[in-house]
């Protein structure tokens, strides 16, 4: 099974809306015209619409970092499905570790969000990943296949090609430390593993598993070149167009 290549930006709580038309703008004339690869750019939710219009006329696509499993109410500060819906979004960012690190995010609740984004026709791309004590413990595999187990609990069979994993150690996650090729590797095929007992091996072979904890042009391509490595979420080096482009590059070459 041949899965299409992901790279996508997350730029985490940086860029006012006007850089963000500048960087967008950067983006598309490196690499906004290719179809080989698919690039997505997962601004805050104030630089969304102006992204929306700024992505139209590319092959870029747009993704937001979080959103709430609710549709609409009592729920000051929160963004529903429809609303980015209704901005064209197609990705959404869910459970990522500092979601869960300062915000008091679980796999359960995770979970309602990845249903809910589902049912509004976005593609969640699912954020999993140890700690490093659970790294030194030896804890990973057990560790990320809770989470994929538990999140992904009652996901609909008939949109699995709309799923995306995200493989973050989060120890390698902004601190300039990046796991091996082969330590990427093992985790990826444990999760497809772990996928494959979820959903049968047809269904698992096309999903795509990113890796993500600081990926860069320098280490791109030996990462990608993994079998069951399928692009990068890419945090500080989705901050300027030339590095994340850089990543682009190495995924088209891969």
């Amino acid at each position: 099974m041949s899965r299409k290549y992901l790279i996508a930006g997350n730029w985490k709580m940086n860029k006012t809306a006007t850089e963000a038309v500048d960087l967008i703008e950067e983006v598309k004339s490196l690499v906004g015209n290719q179809s080989s690869v698919q690039v997505c750019v997962c601004p805050s939710f104030t630089s969304l619409a102006k992204a929306s219009e700024l992505v139209e006329e590319s092959q870029l696509l747009l993704g937001a970092q979080d959103m709430n499993a609710e549709s609409s109410g009592a729920f000051t500060g929160e963004i529903s499905a429809e609303m980015l819906r209704d901005l064209y979004v197609s990705f959404v960012i869910l459970g990522h570790s500092e979601r869960r690190q300062f915000f008091g995010e679980t796999n359960h609740s995770v979970n309602k969000k990845i249903l809910a984004a589902v049912e509004n026709n976005l593609k969640p791309i699912y954020c999993i990943g140890e700690t490093l004590e659970e790294r030194e413990t030896e804890k990973t595999l057990d560790v990320v296949g809770s989470q994929v187990r538990e999140g992904l609990e009652s996901f609909p069979s008939q949109s699995i090609e709309n799923l995306v994993l995200a493989y973050e150690p989060v120890w390698a996650i902004g601190t300039g430390k990046t796991a091996t090729d082969e330590m990427a590797q093992e985790v990826h095929a444990y999760i497809r593993k772990v996928l494959t007992d979820i959903f049968g091996e047809s269904s698992a072979s096309k999903i795509r598993i990113l890796y993500g904890g600081s990926m860069k042009p320098e280490n791109a391509a030996g990462l990608l070149a993994q079998e069951d490595v399928d692009g990068g979420l890419i945090g500080g080096a989705s901050l300027t167009a030339r590095a994340f482009s850089g990543i682009v590059e190495a995924a088209l070459n891969a």
